[in-house]
């Protein structure tokens, strides 16, 4: 089975979104965070926001192995 989108326990600066979707893709969390900055403020924020939080909600952590 493939890889599994986990929010991440280490790579995280608020709820480990960001994180867990850099290691699923194998990029840059730095670059990801940035990506994501530059689309809130050039997208008035709102929707971003909300989409950051529901995945924050709903994306289960990884449970310890």
């Amino acid at each position: 089975m493939g890889k599994k989108l986990y929010r991440s326990d280490h790579d995280k600066m608020l709820a480990g979104v960001l994180g867990g979707v850099a290691e699923l893709t194998d990029l840059d969390a730095t670059i990801l965070r940035i990506i994501y900055v530059i689309l809130t403020i050039f997208t008035a924020g709102f929707p971003l926001f909300v989409l950051y939080i529901a995945s924050a909600i709903i994306i289960p952590r990884r449970e310890a192995e």
